[in-house]
């Protein structure tokens, strides 16, 4: 927000509380033809990096320039990065390289600038989730393990701890302190779908929560800080927690008004979440310091998707569903 003058500042701030802002669609795609045993839609995941945008779309990674002037984004990717077999489940991007795992089963890494790029099975089933930092990915998987991958020169790829977590890994999250990372699983299982592992013996540090009802599987979490984290899932609350004060149980929780569970959270560190939810493309912003939604917005219909995942800065919210990317423009 440092290039934007106060007054403008002040304008797009009453417009995101307000809920005021211009929608689009800016890119649309076909949903799959498949078999019907399988997944008959994209689930899409994207990261914003200043001035691109990455999405996945089936097995491929494809940056898209956004346009200098805040209208949205150039229709045609700029670059694609591809190495996977099947649908590219989850990606992250840190320090100008792309961590992505697959249905394959398999972790690909991609230099953004420049050919390099390494592929390493991974898990015997789909890798439904990774994230990277310090030299360090992690990947949790339908296999129902969570593994610790090493980066470091002449060690690409090689297995440091795999974690038996008797359930399957919906998301996963390294802590900024690099010492730990917290596994979202299904809650079947298992009676404890968070918990938080140790990096460098790969030991159970502790699970957070209690009395979680079977089924109430955790689907995205997002670090603040270090001990301030946040989940969310298929039991439709937000819950946001503080290790320093307890592992038992959070600090504050938000419930999702309409019953559906939650796809994918983010915040702004300050006062500010926004959450995406399994029907019609609901997006919802919550303040902090309230117990009900600030704004809601439904981006999908007449057909139902998910908010598979969801994005924003300053001034703009991206949202992907099954088959459509979606923008908020709050300097309307």
């Amino acid at each position: 927000a440092a290039g934007i003058p106060v007054k403008e500042r002040v304008k797009v701030s009453r417009n995101w509380r307000h809920g005021r802002c211009r929608r689009e669609t800016v890119l649309k795609w076909k949903r799959k033809q498949v078999a019907p045993s399988s997944s008959p839609d994209l689930m899409p995941w994207m990261e914003l990096d200043g001035e691109y945008l990455y999405l996945s779309q089936a097995e491929n990674i494809q940056a898209y320039q956004l346009c200098p002037d805040g209208t949205g984004l150039q229709r045609h990717p700029q670059a694609i990065f591809s190495g996977h077999q099947e649908d590219v489940c989850r990606f992250v991007l840190v320090n100008s390289h792309i961590v992505s795992g697959g249905g394959d089963g398999n972790i690909v890494l991609h230099k953004i600038h420049g050919s390099y790029s390494v592929k390493f099975s991974a898990h015997e089933q789909e890798v439904n989730c990774v994230d990277f930092q310090g030299g360090l990915i992690v990947s949790g998987s339908r296999d129902r393990t969570a593994k610790v991958w090493s980066l470091s020169a002449g060690r690409v790829g090689q297995c440091l701890h795999t974690v038996q977590t008797e359930d399957r890994v919906w998301s996963i999250a390294i802590s900024p302190l690099l010492s730990s990372f917290v596994t979202g699983t299904a809650c079947c299982g298992h009676t404890s779908p968070l918990r938080i592992w140790d990096f460098e013996s790969g030991q159970l540090l502790t699970c957070l929560g209690t009395d979680f009802h079977r089924g109430a599987g955790v689907l995205d979490v997002f670090y603040e800080t270090p001990s301030l984290l946040l989940s969310c899932g298929y039991d439709t609350y937000i819950r946001y927690w503080d290790i320093r004060t307890s592992t038992r149980k959070c600090v504050r929780e938000w419930e999702e008004p309409h019953d559906s569970a939650l796809y994918c959270i983010r915040s702004d560190g300050n006062h500010m979440i926004a959450s995406g939810s399994s029907y019609y493309g609901v997006v919802r912003l919550w303040d902090k310091r309230q117990t009900r939604c600030l704004q809601s917005f439904h981006l999908s219909s007449p057909t139902s998707s998910p908010v598979y995942c969801l994005r924003f800065s300053t001034t703009h919210l991206y949202a992907a569903l099954a088959s459509a990317l979606h923008v908020l423009d709050f300097t309307a």
